[in-house]
């Protein structure tokens, strides 16, 4: 169940309200008629009054309040399935979120700046279709190619290096499952791997990977971030950097050649990213050189509006409580309806 306008159901913390006014002002009638004598004996002088009555009336009342609430919020039900088709390329991002991803050498670091950079790419994307591999020591597919940009923004925001507890850097994988995520149906679509890594500590054969990727005729671009130079790693929550085993500070550096051999050998390209734009800018150009094609995707559209019955069950309490009186009537005497 989805509400176009979920903000209007505040309006139900007026139920509560309404009820506890009805029953302090309904105390307060029985207090004034108990001011005149004995209330059983001011019962039988007022035969045609009906609590009852009241109560149903305002029980109707207050049943039709919230289901006109509920109308003016937009229930809906299930959703329109739409199959579109558009022209633009495939793009898988794998994205290295090892530890050594937080160093600062790239301001804010290199994480953050690769989630930057990629969060401009989607905005420039129309027609194209984008899904998200996550790595350190493993790999797994966080967002499945898609053309829904706004899931992918919403991934990309939620990324960190605690998803993944398997530390290092197994490129190898990530490319693999990135290549799986493209699907088994051949595209004539343009398809590519964009892989940001530093390039540390890769634990499998990351070359052949990219090999495999160029034989099924998906460009492999390789976004080296970080410097030669390095960095220490700090420890999230502390003003502490990683040690290792002896005691020392653990500085990390970005291994270009490696990133350039992958590169090379997914017939794609290498590009440095540093505190600039041009890492955005090259990887632009890079990707509109892909071929587009028709390519389908499932939406889901409009949800079905469900307020007409909300407010059709609303309508019909009100018409009820109107004809029916806050005193006895010598129509309903015989049925006995509402004693």
């Amino acid at each position: 169940m989805h509400f176009a306008y979920i903000h209007i159901l505040w309006l139900l913390t007026l139920i509560p309200i309404l009820i506890v006014g009805y029953v302090l002002l309904t105390k307060r009638k029985q207090r004034q008629l108990a001011s005149f004598g004995d209330p059983e004996l001011v019962k039988e002088l007022m035969p045609e009054r009906s609590t009852t009555r009241s109560a149903i009336k305002f029980a109707m009342l207050l049943l039709s309040l919230t289901l006109l609430i509920f109308a003016a919020a937009r229930p809906q039900f299930g959703q329109n399935e739409q199959t579109i088709k558009r022209q633009g390329i495939e793009v898988m991002v794998a994205l290295d979120i090892s530890n050594s991803m937080l160093a600062e050498d790239v301001a804010p670091s290199r994480l953050d700046r690769a989630k930057q950079m990629l969060s401009k790419l989607i905005d420039k994307m129309q027609e194209d279709k984008i899904g998200l591999v996550v790595f350190a020591g493993e790999a797994y597919t966080q967002l499945p190619i898609t053309c829904d940009y706004v899931s992918a923004k919403m991934f990309l925001s939620t990324i960190t290096p605690s998803l993944i507890q398997t530390q290092g850097t197994a490129i190898g994988s990530a490319i693999h499952t990135a290549m799986r995520s493209f699907g088994s149906e051949q595209s004539e679509a343009g398809r590519a791997i964009i892989l940001i890594t530093d390039g540390e500590n890769h634990e499998d054969d990351a070359i052949e990977a990219a090999k495999h990727a160029k034989e099924a005729g998906i460009h492999l671009y390789v976004i080296g971030i970080g410097t030669g130079q390095g960095a220490p790693i700090p420890i999230p929550g502390t003003n502490n950097y990683m040690k290792d085993r002896s005691g020392q500070v653990v500085v990390t550096k970005l291994n270009e050649q490696m990133a350039k051999d992958i590169a090379q050998a997914g017939d794609g390209a290498y590009i440095h990213c540093d505190n600039t734009n041009t890492a955005m800018r090259a990887l632009q150009q890079e990707i509109d050189r892909l071929a587009t094609a028709e390519i389908e995707t499932t939406v889901y559209t409009d949800y079905n509006e469900q307020y007409q019955s909300f407010a059709l069950i609303a309508f019909l309490l009100l018409v009820i409580e109107f004809f029916i009186f806050n005193r006895k009537h010598q129509l309903f005497d015989y049925e006995k309806l509402f004693q």
